[in-house]
């Protein structure tokens, strides 16, 4: 398990990232997965071993409960503090007042004392905007998370699910009033699901944040068990919850390109859907979620494989987006300008 450093940070976190969305299975969230705390525990205990130091969560997710059961299951495994990054987010809504939601100060405020005590830790590693929120002014959401890492409460910060205009205007206002800034962006990245190097992950690299990837499997679209030809699992979380939207026709075209690689080397679509992000340079972690220690095995096996120059070739190929303006513009213009190494 390699470890790469948060963001421009000196923090070092573990390319594969332990999600937790799987965990507590309350409201909603049982189409996510059911995990109780029994088989949380050893699911941590496992990722842990394998080198994995780094685990994810959210307030919303199964209402809370995924936090109280991470919290917990460090407490069970007796991880010490300095040896595990804990991520976890705030924006959702978490109840049902006119302001238990959004990235208000209040709701901020309010929402890392909740996770807090629900993790039952003093301080969160890395605290993220779970989105964009129209109504707040960035000023205020920034000005609040300032206050949070001055406090101690909160050490570094990030942003998920928002534009790349909307990440520069908050990392603008923390260089003009000296605020912590975002460090990190947490986004939906797949081979299926390449819109991200349109405008983000240019962004991101010029600005040094750290790319987590979420749902690197298309919500379980390039596992290997769905296919043109093949019926739906019937423990396939699409059967309930079709998301993220994908283009199925599109993803099934780029499975049947990845299936004879994988058989190349012996090893699930999976795990060559998982390689191929972390052959990418702008990935720092790509996060990996799972509901039994089989499907968690295969995940953390992606790291052992290398894919030759040829195989990354045919996957980019068979998975390119189409060109749109102004990029198809800006390759025009700098075909004779740009050295080899950024072309």
């Amino acid at each position: 398990m390699k470890h790469r450093p948060l963001g421009r940070t000196g923090l070092y976190v573990s390319e594969l990232c332990f999600g937790t969305m799987t965990f507590g299975g309350q409201g909603w969230w049982k189409a996510m997965g059911e995990v109780d705390q029994g088989s949380a525990n050893a699911l941590v205990e496992r990722a842990l071993a394998a080198g994995v130091n780094f685990i994810d969560t959210a307030d919303v997710y199964s209402e809370g409960h995924s936090e109280r059961i991470v919290g917990q299951a460090l407490r069970d495994l007796k991880v010490k503090r300095e040896d595990v990054i804990i991520a976890t987010k705030v924006r959702g809504r978490t109840g049902p007042g006119a302001n238990a939601v959004g990235l208000s100060r209040g709701h901020i405020m309010d929402g890392v004392e909740a996770s807090l005590k629900r993790l039952g830790l003093d301080y969160i590693d890395l605290y993220q905007v779970h989105g964009a929120d129209l109504v707040t002014p960035i000023e205020e959401t920034m000005r609040a998370l300032d206050n949070l890492v001055s406090r101690g409460l909160v050490r570094y910060i990030g942003c998920s699910n928002m534009a790349a205009w909307q990440i520069m205007k908050a990392l603008g206002l923390s260089r003009q009033y000296n605020y912590a800034r975002f460090e990190t962006v947490q986004a939906y990245y797949t081979i299926a699901g390449r819109d991200l190097e349109r405008e983000i992950i240019p962004m991101l690299q010029d600005q040094q944040l750290g790319l987590m990837v979420w749902s690197p499997l298309a919500g379980g679209l390039l596992s290997g068990k769905f296919g043109r030809q093949s019926a739906t699992p019937n423990d396939a979380r699409r059967l309930t919850f079709d998301f993220p939207p994908v283009n199925k026709e599109r993803a099934f075209d780029i499975v049947d390109v990845m299936r004879p690689i994988a058989d190349a080397h012996g090893v699930s679509v999976a795990r060559i859907a998982l390689a191929w992000l972390l052959h990418q340079k702008a990935v720092m972690s790509v996060i990996i979620g799972a509901k039994t220690i089989p499907q968690l095995e295969d995940n953390l096996a992606a790291t052992d494989i290398t894919l030759s120059a040829e195989e990354l070739a045919t996957l980019d190929q068979a998975s390119a987006l189409a060109r749109e303006y102004p990029q198809w513009m800006l390759d025009r213009q700098h075909g004779d300008r740009l050295p080899p190494t950024l072309r």
